[in-house]
């Protein structure tokens, strides 16, 4: 097995495996759930890409079980065989190599409970399974979870997204004290699976493991705890006796220890949520000057904290500092050094203190005051816990956590642990992004740099950020729509295209069923079950298709009083009697089946309900303008790129200022990338007056874009604009639009690439490949309707207010870059159209 050392030289990313995009829509068709994914996770989209990828691995059927998806990887990703050396050394890190069995890593604070819960309710609603179990470490995080999955089964919104015919609209949401009976989603704290448990978890599932989901919330648990109790929760789940085939696990610390799990599906790490701003940033010590003063750790501290809360006063929020120890032990002795220091420094008296720092173990007292500590009324400041104890609170007005020893703070699993405390931003933050700080002992610095740094993927990574100095600053213009859904008729023209696949597409139905009813004797509390057998009336193809006939005899007739001669049809004379009776027989005979039920019976007659309608409803978004409001280039959030992206698809341009903007972590790195042996691409703009964009350094994310920049520095070019951005893939300037994915409508926002001011224009660029215009994507499609409606607005907006400024939308692709430029160095950019842009334009009218 590789040492330590080995093990840092890969990539959280690079372990993964990546299930197939491909799938056979006839076992699995993702599309008909897209709208209730949109509607649960909002503008989430990892949270989105998390259910998609999970619902693809355990339903399309091109994986028998985690070994195979394991195996696939492993032939595949070079990264595997080089972390576990030999196929069968990867195979001994799988937890449940037999089972349908994955780990989704979430950073903690990004919302898992929305993934668990649109896991559990489409594979109920898809029929894949009858119930749900969710297992969790503590009785906590089950009431969290509870109180939002009931809450997010109560919604008729998204209950009305659920396909038409989806098994299941409304899953019972319990836990283990009732039955968990077909339909229920049962939320437990991993305790109710032991056997000397009075819970319903075993007699319930006994025999039923493969109509079951089993979902496990904060999964490290399972790979790391030794104890006796916790091991327990994985030998439930490896049980025959119950036979579980679906396992999906979630975790913001996929590690067992420093090892990173083998069986991770979908990753949105921790730097990800940073620096797209779902989560706090964080800080931590590096240094601290020598004091002689006894206390002066706690006044350090101390100081930290009443600082935060002087700066948080204007918003309303009370921070609050978590002190975390190893053992229970501790964790009294320290609270005991804190109270009294609060009683000496701030003036506390005895029963202030104990009430503003809460001291949090296995039945402390205080654990009960746990779940209100986020209230806006609470006055708890301080709260001291044992580290391992700490999961679900999901209090968002943490501001400074201090490890108080160094064993609760030395492994990448209990760093992320710690972090994952204080990550959630408060309700309503608005402004720059919140900062928590980690105030740990200055000579743990060397080696908690180390771990943070493989847990964020910083180890290598340059940033490009605003200088806020800059003379090319400048502001734009944007507007805050609410997309208010409404529903469009359209006419219909002409009769409608009947059985184009001389077939209609059925579910397997059997004309008998096996039945099971329970019955109680009434006073004896004797219980017993009884079978029976149902047979359903079945239909004959030639009785289904004159039922049809007769439909359609009354459409032609219907129609033929239209006014309107284009309505008139004759259905009839196209299918007569014996040609939907073969229909009807193709589309049994494709089931199996030679006779229909009531069920496929409707289902015929479903395929003919449009014939008189003359209208389609179609659902459609409308911008609803909230306000207009003007943002400067200094509000860019920073980004960054890796040391393998540069190695791959990415480029950097800078300036010889760009190294002195670095933090000093980076400066290293800088100067490997400067040095042209190395192999990083890289573009060094030797005069910074020609760079004239507000940032220390650019990232081209592709060739194309690359390709962009660098005419965009030429030389002839500079004279033809005053100042240029790149824009953030989210949260800087985005414009709000909607879309169909397949036959669902979605809504979403996205960011133009780049903004160029010349003069009073401001030109907004989309880049694209080349592809693009000889197969336009319906996204794209949309996205250029929308965006160039939002500009035709702004604009009217500006002429409004007197300000000459106005904004033009291109999408452009590296055919007419020559042909922009040339227009922009003659004065002629007002007038340029782009091929996309023409054929977008087109396809939109």
């Amino acid at each position: 097995m590789p040492s330590n050392s080995d093990r840092q030289r890969f990539r959280n990313q690079d372990l993964m495996l990546q299930v197939s995009p491909a799938v056979d829509r006839q076992k699995w068709d993702e599309s008909r759930y897209e709208a209730f994914i949109d509607e649960l996770c909002g503008d989430r989209e990892y949270q989105k890409e998390a259910l998609r990828t999970a619902l693809r691995y355990l339903l399309a059927g091109e994986y028998a079980d985690l070994r195979d998806l394991a195996h696939v990887n492993y032939r595949t990703n070079f990264f595997l065989e080089e972390r576990y050396g030999s196929w069968n050394g990867m195979q001994r890190h799988l937890q449940f190599p037999d089972q349908l069995a994955a780990t989704l890593d979430l950073a903690t604070g990004t919302g898992k409970s929305y993934v668990l819960y649109g896991l559990a309710a489409i594979m109920l609603a898809e029929g894949a399974v009858d119930r749900a179990l969710v297992l969790c470490p503590s009785k906590t995080i089950e009431l969290g979870l509870l109180d939002k999955f009931r809450a997010l089964a109560g919604r008729a919104d998204l209950r009305a997204l659920l396909p038409g015919n989806a098994k299941l609209i409304t899953p019972h949401i319990i836990n283990a004290s009732e039955t968990i009976t077909e339909g229920s989603i049962c939320v437990e704290n991993y305790h109710a699976v032991l056997k000397h448990v009075g819970s319903s978890i075993r007699d319930s599932l006994t025999g039923r493991g493969v109509r079951t989901l089993i979902l496990n919330d904060e999964t490290h648990h399972v790979a790391n705890e030794s104890q006796t109790q916790v091991k327990k929760w994985k030998e439930f789940l490896l049980s025959p006796a119950f036979g579980f085939r679906y396992i999906v696990g979630v975790s913001g610390t996929c590690y067992v220890g420093d090892d990173y799990f083998a069986d991770v599906i979908y990753r949105y790490s921790l730097r990800q949520a940073m620096e797209e701003r779902y989560v706090k940033k964080v800080s931590y010590v590096t240094e601290v000057p020598a004091s002689s003063v006894p206390d002066a750790k706690w006044q350090l501290i101390y100081n930290r904290h009443v600082e935060t809360r002087e700066r948080l006063r204007q918003r309303g929020l009370l921070p609050l500092t978590i002190i975390m120890t190893q053992t229970i032990t501790k964790c009294k002795d320290v609270a005991d050094e804190l109270q009294g220091f609060l009683r000496e420094h701030a003036g506390l008296t005895r029963e202030e203190a104990k009430a503003q720092a809460l001291v949090v173990y296995n039945d402390a007292p205080d654990v009960l005051k746990l779940p209100y500590v986020d209230a806006p009324t609470s006055k708890v400041e301080w709260i001291l816990a044992v580290s391992m104890l700490n999961e679900g609170w999901d209090v968002k007005r943490v501001f400074q956590i201090v490890p108080h020893e160094q064993r609760a703070f030395n492994s990448k699993l209990l760093i992320a642990q710690v972090l994952g405390r204080g990550l959630r931003i408060p309700n309503d933050w608005a402004g720059a992004q919140p900062e928590v700080t980690v105030f740990n002992h200055e000579a743990w610095a060397s080696s908690i740099r180390r771990l943070v740094d493989e847990i964020l993927e910083t180890e290598k990574r340059l940033s490009s950020l605003v200088v806020e100095d800059s003379l090319y600053h400048f502001d734009l213009h944007n507007i805050d729509y609410t997309m208010e859904p409404t529903t469009v008729e359209k006419p219909m023209t002409g009769p409608y295209k009947l059985f184009e696949k001389d077939f209609v597409d059925l579910a397997s139905h059997s004309p008998t069923e096996q039945i099971s009813v329970t019955f109680e004797r009434a006073g004896s509390q004797n219980i017993y079950t009884w079978q029976t057998e149902i047979r359903h009336t079945t239909y004959t193809p030639r009785q289904i298709a004159q039922v049809m006939y007769e439909r359609l005899e009354e459409a032609d007739e219907a129609n033929a009083e239209d006014p309107d001669p284009a309505m008139h049809t004759n259905y009839t004379a196209e299918f007569p009697l014996e040609r939907l009776e073969a229909i009807v027989q193709k589309s049994l005979e494709r089931r199996g089946a030679t006779e229909a039920t009531e069920t496929m019976r409707q289902r015929f007659l479903q395929s003919l309900g449009t014939l008189r309608r003359k209208a389609t409803k179609v659902v459609r978004y409308t911008p609803v303008i909230n306000r207009y409001y003007t943002i400067s280039t200094r509000a860019r959030q920073a980004d960054s790129v890796s040391a393998a992206e540069l190695h791959r698809t990415k480029t950097i341009f800078y300036t010889p200022q760009t190294r002195a903007t670095l933090e000093n972590g980076q400066v290293e790195f800088f100067d490997e990338v400067n040095d042209p042996t190395n192999g990083y691409k890289h573009s060094k703009v030797d005069n910074p007056y020609d760079f004239k964009t507000p940032l220390n350094g650019v990232i081209a994310d592709s060739d194309n874009e690359r390709q962009f920049i660098k005419m965009l520095l030429e030389p002839e070019s500079l004279s033809h604009y005053d100042a240029w951005i790149k824009s953030t893939a989210i949260r800087f300037y985005e414009i709000d639009y909607a879309w169909k994915k397949g036959e669902h409508p979605k809504t979403g926002k996205f960011s133009p690439d780049f903004f160029i001011k010349a003069g009073n224009l401001i030109l907004v660029i989309e880049i694209k490949d080349d592809d693009e215009i000889s197969e336009p994507a319906e996204e794209n499609r949309k996205k250029n309707e929308y965006a160039a409606a939002h500009f035709e607005r702004v604009n009217a907006h500006l002429v409004k207010e007197g300000n000459p400024l106005q904004y033009r939308f291109h999408f452009l692709t590296p055919r007419n870059f020559v042909t922009l430029f040339t227009h922009l160095r003659e004065g002629r950019i007002a007038t340029f159209r782009s091929d996309l842009d023409v054929i977008l334009a087109a396809e939109d009218e």
